[in-house]
């Protein structure tokens, strides 16, 4: 288990096994959120990377009529 200590800035540095593991690049933005008693960082990710994810997806899909404005 890797610990860190908060800095007078209220800073922390990501212990290096932590960084591989996850693949954390330098830049990278977190999502912060605080659940539970503890403090949660969330990797966002661009959304170019999500170019494509519905590929292939069935869009006809039957609708009421009024479901149409």
């Amino acid at each position: 288990m890797s610990m860190v200590t908060v800095s007078s800035r209220f800073q922390i540095v990501i212990p290096a096994d932590v960084r591989a593991k996850m693949h954390v690049k330098a830049g990278q933005k977190f999502q912060v959120i605080a659940h539970d008693g503890r403090i949660e960082l969330i990797p966002l990710e661009p959304v170019e990377n999500y170019y494509g994810f519905l590929k292939g997806i069935d869009t006809n899909v039957e609708r009421e009529r009024e479901d149409r404005v």
